[in-house]
């Protein structure tokens, strides 16, 4: 058994207890760098009332506070499961690069996961939930203060 396999085999395995112990969703990742473990995550969502406290977001929160950087260049994750969009943007801003997952999100679709209708709805224009712009003479200040101070933030 060759390394991604027993990384795969290992979220899956983490997935499977954390539905057996009443925790979350069927859902584990992990964040691995130069073929060793940085972080563990699980599905919390229903344990701890958070609809954003996913397998991905929770093992990158924690490698990030592990390797105290929010860039996790360098880094896969190994899901259980095809990332949902919000864990796929986790992962596109966290700078991870290779994504290797088990379970399809066809899979979570049949399952009773709102992944497909999500990834569906992002295919065409966005029905389920209104977008409106309220459009005031500041809403560009905080990019603007941002631009003058980041080149002084030491990451």
């Amino acid at each position: 058994m060759n390394n991604k396999e027993k990384f795969i085999n290992k979220v899956v395995d983490l997935a499977q207890k954390n539905v057996l112990a009443g925790k979350g969703g069927p859902f584990a990742a992990i964040v691995v760098k130069d073929n060793k473990v940085i972080s563990c995550g699980y599905n919390q969502v229903t344990s701890k009332k958070d609809p954003t406290l996913h397998a991905e977001i929770d093992a990158i929160r924690k490698a990030a506070k592990k390797l105290k950087t929010f860039d996790l260049s360098g880094c896969e994750i190994f899901s259980s499961c095809y990332p949902c969009p919000m864990c796929f943007s986790a992962i596109y801003w966290a700078n991870i690069k290779k994504v290797y997952y088990s379970a399809t999100k066809q899979t979570a679709t049949k399952y009773g996961f709102k992944d497909g209708k999500i990834y569906n709805e992002l295919k065409n224009k966005i029905k389920s939930v209104k977008f409106i712009e309220v459009n005031i003479k500041d809403s560009v200040l905080p990019f603007t203060e941002w631009k003058n101070k980041k080149d002084k933030i030491k990451y």
